[in-house]
């Protein structure tokens, strides 16, 4: 059983730059896969980013692809999303996942509570 809690969303102008953290409860942290997704009101929830257990492996949609950047500290049980030349379109409860990985929801069985980032134009 993995508990996962996301912190360091806010609002921030567009063009700015935000730092989510996810901190992992348990033993296996590098066991898992993480990832982060985002969803915006009305909308699915969408694949932002992933990361394997041992941080070599990263990959990111187009949409974030150059802006974003994940990373993960596996002694702290800690995983970061680190969000550059945000956009309004940004703006989205993201959410962080542990698992097998992936970029499909499927591929993750532990999800946090969500954190809120506006991003005002």
């Amino acid at each position: 059983q993995v508990q996962l809690v996301e912190s360091g969303g806010g609002l921030v102008q567009a063009g700015g730059s935000l730092r989510l953290s996810c901190a992992a409860s348990g033993r296996t942290f590098s066991s898992y896969a993480m990832g982060w997704f985002r969803q915006a009101p009305g909308k699915e929830r969408e694949f932002v980013a992933a990361i394997s257990g041992s941080g070599r492996t990263t990959y990111y949609p187009d949409s974030v692809k150059g802006r974003f950047t994940i990373s993960r500290d596996n002694a702290k049980n800690t995983m970061y999303l680190e969000m550059n030349s945000l956009k309004p379109e940004d703006t989205a409860v993201y959410y962080c996942a542990a698992g097998a990985g992936g970029s499909s929801r499927n591929g993750y069985d532990y999800w946090g509570q969500g954190t809120q980032v506006t991003v005002s134009s």
